[in-house]
């Protein structure tokens, strides 16, 4: 299969412009129609048309198979990495490269598990509540993005991660039972890793400078401080230094309000025992 494009006029369009003539351009210079160039590479005409017009994302194995097929001596492959960058939403792309740039990640949440602690069923079971509901090939394409965003963990190149999660987050059973006890499982898994501190910010608190909504903070490392906020249909980076003050002190206090790392994985382990 192959990904519909909810195409933003940005680069991943013109990207996906570029591919969809070179895929034409060599189908043509071979003398097949879409349907027989789709019969030898497992595709129906219709993506493949999609795919030509760039109305369809294609997925690694669809190029490979073209440049097979087609005697393209590795020029359509070769393109799989610039293709891969524009299946996701462009403010997705945008914030995967602050995230790599980062030498420090913090993320406070008062209503979901973070992104980039999500498991992937979790995950899946979050889009679906989505209203209204996103097409099935948004949900691959949001999924992807998602899932590929937690590379940062990798151990060649990860930052230090701090996470401070509202105790709300964790009784809230998004997907249901199971899914919400191995998602607190994969907690436990991720605040044992030496680089992350896993915060909970207990109900009981009476004080939370958090609750205007869930916002991110990432130190760069040029050593500027930009925050990230997310809310409804807007999402906006915060790189006004007195703004991204503004959020900083409010990390500050939330984290120092919150659990420890060691007692909110002992929290955590609590809610598992009664999820």
């Amino acid at each position: 299969m192959s990904e519909d494009l909810g195409l933003d006029e940005d680069d991943s369009g013109a990207v996906l412009r570029t591919v969809g003539r070179q895929i034409k351009l060599w189908r043509e210079a071979a003398g097949l129609t879409q349907a027989e160039l789709g019969a030898l590479i497992g595709y129906g005409e219709e993506q493949v048309s999609a795919v030509e017009r760039a109305r369809r994302i294609p997925k690694p194995e669809f190029l490979g198979k073209a440049d097979e097929v087609l005697g393209a001596g590795g020029k359509i492959a070769e393109m799989k990495k610039d293709v891969a960058e524009a299946r996701y939403p462009k403010k997705v792309r945008d914030l995967k490269k602050l995230e790599d740039e980062a030498v420090e990640l913090c993320a406070y949440n008062n209503s979901i598990i973070h992104g980039l602690l999500q498991t992937e069923e979790y995950a899946l079971a979050s889009f679906a509540t989505r209203r209204p509901t996103f097409t099935e090939e948004e949900v691959d394409r949001r999924m992807a993005a998602r899932m590929a965003r937690q590379e940062i963990f990798d151990p060649a190149t990860r930052p230090v991660f701090n996470f401070v999660q509202c105790e709300a987050t964790l009784r809230r059973p998004i997907g249901g039972k199971m899914v919400m006890r191995r998602q607190l499982e994969h907690l436990l898994k991720l605040g044992e890793l030496r680089n992350v501190d896993l915060q909970v910010l207990p109900l009981r608190c009476q004080e939370n400078p958090g609750l205007d909504g869930s916002f991110r903070l990432l130190k760069l490392k040029d050593g500027t401080t930009v925050g990230y906020v997310e809310v409804q249909l807007f999402s906006r980076v915060i790189a006004n230094p007195k703004e991204a003050q503004i959020l900083d002190t409010r990390y500050g206090i939330i984290r120092a309000q919150a659990l420890t790392p060691r007692e909110s994985l002992a929290f955590i382990e609590k809610v598992l025992g009664e999820t």
